[in-house]
């Protein structure tokens, strides 16, 4: 270690304000009660919770990922990566504000202004799209609060925009019957942000700190004594104090706005620390709002098998029908705004919505903000035809469940192996590609392009694998004229119009087949 680096370190802990955290997670548990009602803080207890109808019946919701980091407007994790000698985002900050040991992320903060933020107009947007639920930021890896925390003086209503966008958010989606939510970050924060405390290894100003040693900033930067340049995805090296933090910071955003739905960065951190904030936001949500209908998310599988949660993939696909209601969550470009940026495309967007509800799950949607608090113009062309989409074939799609497959062709699962990140190897559908979802004694089927005079559905011969009954009538979703068909032991043959109803995927109204 470098004399200078040694000289940061100590500068840093003796800067450090005096922190009144218990040292151990017991006495943390006892001083923290959490909200009575139905659920303990054991996974056992968790165990008989259920996912509300409203999430099963949602299916589409979008985000916005956006907070101080959106202010440079060049692309996630900028509050880490600047931190980063020879990183892109290093490079964009050096050249914008200058080295980060002058001029870090606490500097960034005061930028971000969210001048032109206008949450109402904005919800009317996503309504229209076809959102049935809204997410908002809470907390990023940033440890930077989005409302009026009491736990941290890093917050927006004390800085940046002076202004509780959560709630800001809140009061929007609600006026709109839009479900809302909140996302937080942190649990990873103490390792994250511990880099800011690092030094270039090279040039000038080599072996000169960066601004993470400021003593006036020690508590925005985290308190891990060690620099993780290589950060581990898990709780390795986090101490109880920091879990300690988490809670008492995470308890104070489900207090302050009883989110609908919690999602978490993570599995559910921390052992018996993070159950016991799951028992108290779903006890709590029950007391506010007279009904348990609190949804939180979890990546980790293994909490959601037996109720608990909600299993979340990031930009993935699980392989077949899940078991449970699930959730993936996508972005249509980067997590936070970045300029120049290339967006998914409609087609992708449907199609993607289209193949997570044929297998039980919800899609959560980002659309990155840029620093005003405004969409920029393509998304809002994206959001357009999302929206002329939904409102032809939204019958489909919302209050639907699984049927006995979730489709056939050539695409009909992604590669095997983890479901997290696997977007990248899927195959773009086609019109060979079907894909089902059920309402009631009606089968839906989608058929993934438009097949032009002519479709045929090989799985829904009589009979068959999925016991298909004998189809009655067909229709296309958007149509109500009966269309001619023929089901035999080829499929079910059905003659189409000239035009299709909408662009992209289109859905078959299929009686007497479930």
């Amino acid at each position: 270690m470098t004399l200078s680096r040694r000289r940061a370190l100590g500068l840093m802990a003796g800067a450090m304000p005096a922190l009144r955290w218990p040292r151990s997670l017991q006495a943390a548990e006892a001083s923290l009660p959490i909200e009575p009602g139905a659920f303990q803080p054991t996974r056992a207890s968790l165990e008989s919770w259920t996912v509300p109808d409203w999430f099963r019946d949602a299916k589409f919701g979008i985000w916005a990922h956006w907070g101080p980091q959106s202010a440079p407007e060049a692309g996630d994790w900028y509050a880490r990566q600047i931190y980063q000698q020879g990183h892109e985002q290093y490079a964009h900050h050096v050249a914008t504000y200058g080295h980060p040991s002058k001029f870090g992320f606490k500097d960034v903060i005061p930028t971000w202004k969210a001048e032109r933020f206008d949450p109402a107009a904005l919800m009317k947007l996503y309504k229209k799209a076809g959102a049935r639920y809204f997410l908002s930021m809470g907390v990023h890896h940033d440890n930077f609060d989005l409302w009026d925390s009491r736990h941290q003086r890093w917050n927006a209503v004390k800085m940046g925009p002076r202004r509780d966008i959560v709630g800001a958010f809140a009061a929007a989606a609600r006026a709109e019957g839009l479900r809302f939510g909140v996302s937080e970050h942190l649990w990873v924060t103490y390792k994250w942000f511990s880099i800011a405390r690092d030094h270039d290894d090279s040039g000038p100003l080599a072996n000169v700190p960066y601004d993470g040693v400021a003593p006036a900033a020690a508590d925005l930067y985290a308190t891990c004594p060690e620099v993780h340049r290589d950060l581990k995805w898990d709780e390795s090296g986090i101490a109880d104090s920091w879990k300690r933090h988490w809670l008492e910071r995470i308890k104070d955003l489900v207090d302050q706005h009883a989110p609908d739905l919690l999602y978490s960065d993570s599995w559910i951190p921390f052992g018996d620390v993070g159950t016991a904030l799951v028992a108290h936001y779903y006890n709590r949500y029950a007391r506010i709002h007279g009904r348990q209908e609190a949804v939180y998310t979890s990546k980790g599988p293994q909490d959601c098998e037996r109720g608990t949660c909600v299993y979340d993939v990031e930009r993935g696909m699980v392989e077949t029908i899940w078991p449970r209601p699930w959730s993936s969550h996508t972005c249509v470009g980067n997590w936070h705004y970045k300029r120049g940026q290339s967006y998914k495309s409609a087609k992708i967007v449907i199609d993607t919505l289209v193949d997570v509800v044929s297998r039980n799950g919800n899609l959560l949607l980002n659309f990155p903000l840029r620093s005003d608090g405004t969409l920029d113009p393509e998304e809002e062309r994206l959001l357009g035809e999302i929206a002329a989409w939904t409102s032809v074939n939204g019958e489909a799609i919302y209050g639907t469940r699984p049927w006995k497959t979730f489709g056939e062709g050539p695409s009909a699962a992604p590669s095997a192996g983890d479901a997290k990140f696997n977007e990248s190897q899927r195959k773009e559908l086609t019109v060979r590609d079907v894909r089902y979802t059920r309402k009631g004694d009606v089968l839906h089927a989608f058929v993934m392009g438009w097949p032009g005079a002519r479709v045929v559905i090989a799985g829904l011969a009589p009979g068959g694998p999925h016991g298909v009954g004998r189809v009655s009538r067909v229709e296309l979703v958007g149509r109500a004229q009966p269309l001619r068909f023929v089901q035999d032991a080829g499929g079910l043959a059905v003659d189409l119009p000239a035009d299709p109803p909408s662009p992209h995927a289109v859905a078959l109204r299929i009686l007497g087949a479930a």
